[in-house]
C-alpha cells in the first residue's frame, strides 16, 4: 500500500497554506478517507478500530480516577470506595476502566486469532506483528499493575506471587524483586511503583500502536484470501465510507456488550476477595490472576520446577513473536489450507482449557476411576502445555512441508467474484 499516492486537493487557501507547512490534513485524508483498503475484508477485520476505541477509553477514563485516587497502602482502598460513592460519576468511570480492562483483552484476543488464522505474520508483515506483540507484552504488564492498585485481598497477594516469580532467575532474581517491592515485602513502595507504571505504560502502547499503524499502512491490510493486492480499482475500495460503516457498526455491537456488563453486571469479570483490604496475615483460599491472565497462569503452574515455569509461561507469550519464521508454508489465509484448520481449532480450545486450569486449584481431580485418581489439574494442564508448544514447534513447521493446500484466486477480485458465484 506504500505505492499509493496522495488524492488530497485543498479547497481554500489556509487549507493551501497549510499543507504547504505541515500537511496533517493530507495525512489524516489519506490515512482515513483515501486510504484503499482489499474489497474483501470481513467482521473480523474490525477489531483493530475497537482496540483503538478501548485503548482510548482506558486512557480517559483512567485520567479520571486518578485526580481522585491515593496510591498509599493506608488509603488507596477507601480511595477507591469514595470514588464509587462520592465522586459524580465515579461508579460509571471505575466500572468503565475495570471493564474496559477485560474488554480490550477480549478484543485483543479475537484481534490475535484473526491474526493467526489468516496468516497476518507472514512477508511482508513480519514487523507489523511483532509491535502487536510488543503491545500486547505492554496490556499485560499495564493491566496487571492496574489490578494491584484498589489494594483488596486478590490484588494484594497476586502481587506478592507473581512478583515473587523472578526469584527464580539465577543470580539477578532476588535484586529484581527486591526493586520491584521497593524494600523486603509488597508495601506502600510497591504501590507506587505499580501506580507510576500504570499511568505511563498507557502511552508508551499509544506509542507503539501508532507505529503498528505506520507499519500496517507501509505494507497495507492482510484479507480473508491471503493474496496481495494486484489492481488498486479492481482489488481495494477507499476507507471511507466503506470501511468506516463496518467498522462503526461493529464497535456499537462491541459497546452494547461493554455496557451490558458495566450497568448489569459490573462485577461479574472481578473476584469477591478484592472487595476485601489487603491483609498481609491473611491469605486467601485460591489465588488467581485476572481472567485474561489464567492461560499462561496454568502454564506457570504446569511446570513443577520454579525457575521452568516462569521461563515456560514468558515463552508461551514471547513464541508469537517467531509465528512468521515457524510457519513454513507459502499460503496465508487458512481458509485454503483444510488440515491446517483442523490443528487451529485445537489450538483455540487449548488455549480456552489452558485459562480453565489457571482458574481451578491444582489438586482437583479432572479422571478418576474406582476411585482412584488417573489426572489432576496439574496433569491436565501438563498435557495442554505441552499440545500448546507443539502447535508452534512441530505442527506448524510440518504443515508448511506435507500438506496440500486449495488452489488460491489469482487475485483479490477473483475471491470476491468467486465467492459470489458460489
Amino acid at each position: 500500500m506504500s505505492e499509493h499516492h496522495s488524492t488530497y486537493v485543498p479547497k481554500t487557501g489556509i487549507e493551501r497554506w497549510l499543507d504547504a507547512r505541515l500537511p496533517i490534513i493530507r495525512l489524516t485524508h489519506d490515512s482515513a478517507v483515501s486510504y484503499p483498503v482489499p474489497r474483501n475484508l470481513n467482521y473480523w477485520w474490525t477489531f483493530g478500530g475497537i482496540l483503538m476505541f478501548m485503548l482510548v477509553a482506558q486512557i480517559v477514563t483512567g485520567v479520571v480516577l486518578v485526580m481522585h485516587y491515593t496510591p498509599h497502602v493506608d488509603f488507596a482502598f477507601s480511595s477507591v470506595e469514595h470514588i464509587m460513592r462520592d465522586v459524580n460519576y465515579g461508579w460509571l468511570m471505575r466500572y468503565a476502566h475495570a471493564n474496559g480492562a477485560s474488554m480490550f483483552f477480549i478484543a485483543v484476543y479475537i484481534h490475535i486469532f484473526r491474526g493467526m488464522y489468516y496468516g497476518s505474520y507472514k512477508a511482508p508483515r513480519e514487523v507489523l506483528w511483532i509491535l502487536g506483540v510488543v503491545i500486547f507484552l505492554l496490556m499485560m504488564a499495564t493491566a496487571f499493575m492496574g489490578y494491584v492498585l484498589p489494594w483488596g485481598q486478590m490484588s494484594f497477594w497476586g502481587a506478592t506471587v507473581i512478583t515473587n516469580l523472578f526469584s527464580a532467575i539465577p543470580v539477578i532474581g532476588d535484586p529484581i524483586v527486591t526493586w520491584l517491592w521497593g524494600g523486603y515485602s509488597v508495601d506502600n513502595p510497591t504501590l507506587n511503583r505499580f501506580f507510576s507504571l500504570h499511568y505511563l505504560l498507557p502511552f508508551m502502547i499509544f506509542g507503539v500502536v501508532i507505529l503498528h499503524v505506520w507499519a500496517l499502512h507501509h505494507v497495507g491490510q492482510n484479507n480473508p484470501a491471503g493474496v496481495e493486492v494486484k489492481n488498486y480499482a479492481k482489488d481495494t475500495i477507499p476507507f471511507t465510507p466503506f470501511a468506516t460503516v463496518k467498522d462503526l457498526f461493529a464497535m456499537v455491537c462491541f459497546m452494547i456488550l461493554f455496557a451490558w456488563f458495566v450497568f448489569y453486571h459490573p462485577n461479574f469479570l472481578g473476584h469477591a476477595d478484592n472487595y476485601i483490604h489487603a491483609d498481609p496475615l491473611k491469605t486467601p483460599a485460591h489465588i488467581v490472576p485476572e481472567w485474561y491472565f489464567l492461560p499462561f497462569y496454568g502454564i506457570l503452574r504446569a511446570i513443577p520446577d520454579k525457575l521452568g515455569g516462569v521461563v515456560a509461561m514468558f515463552a508461551s507469550i514471547a513464541v508469537l513473536a517467531f509465528l512468521p519464521w515457524l510457519d513454513t508454508s507459502k499460503i496465508k489465509s487458512g481458509r485454503y489450507r483444510p488440515t491446517f484448520k483442523i490443528f487451529f481449532w485445537i489450538f483455540v480450545v487449548v488455549s480456552v482449557l489452558l485459562g480453565y486450569t489457571g482458574s481451578q486449584p491444582t489438586d482437583k481431580v479432572v479422571l478418576s476411576l474406582g476411585g482412584r485418581t488417573v489426572l489432576d489439574m496439574v496433569g491436565f494442564a501438563q498435557i495442554l502445555t505441552a499440545m500448546y508448544f507443539a502447535y508452534f514447534f512441530v505442527v506448524l513447521p510440518l504443515l508448511g512441508l506435507f500438506e496440500k493446500p486449495k488452489a488460491v484466486p489469482a487475485s483479490i477480485a477473483d475471491a470476491v467474484l468467486g465467492e459470489s458465484k458460489k
